[in-house]
């Protein structure tokens, strides 16, 4: 396994059960998470981390996500999440990494992709 997988591993474990000790596990104590690289503030620290993470989501969603590219400081993860009967988002994380593996910064690019026409049915 590499650094990036072996986080994104964690995330996704992290994101399923919403143990603190798994959010802990991946984020350090000073890491900032930014939902858009263009959001005026970052979630900053992990008790802000943890109290975001708490908040109720949508179930039953289907992360479909793989390491793209990495090196001892960023992972790029990218990806679709699906939230059935609520949303589908196509995905591209930036993880920059403490050196103990945890992300210092998380920063989400996501957004919901055009319809082209293929995925409505024919008359």
């Amino acid at each position: 396994m590499t650094k990036a997988s072996d986080w994104l591993n964690g995330y996704l474990k992290a994101w399923t059960s919403k143990d603190p000790a798994d959010v802990r596990a991946i984020f350090t104590d000073d890491a900032q998470y930014w939902f858009r690289p263009d959001d005026d503030e970052p979630v900053v620290g992990i008790d802000d981390i943890l109290a975001m993470w708490a908040e109720p989501e949508a179930p039953d969603v289907v992360p479909d996500l793989r390491v793209l590219i990495e090196n001892d400081e960023l992972g790029i993860i990218t990806g679709t999440v699906d939230y059935p009967g609520h949303a589908h988002y196509a995905n591209m994380w930036e993880v920059w990494f403490a050196p103990d593996g945890r992300a210092q910064k998380f920063v989400e690019w996501f957004m919901t992709p055009r319809s082209t026409g293929d995925d409505e049915d024919a008359d």
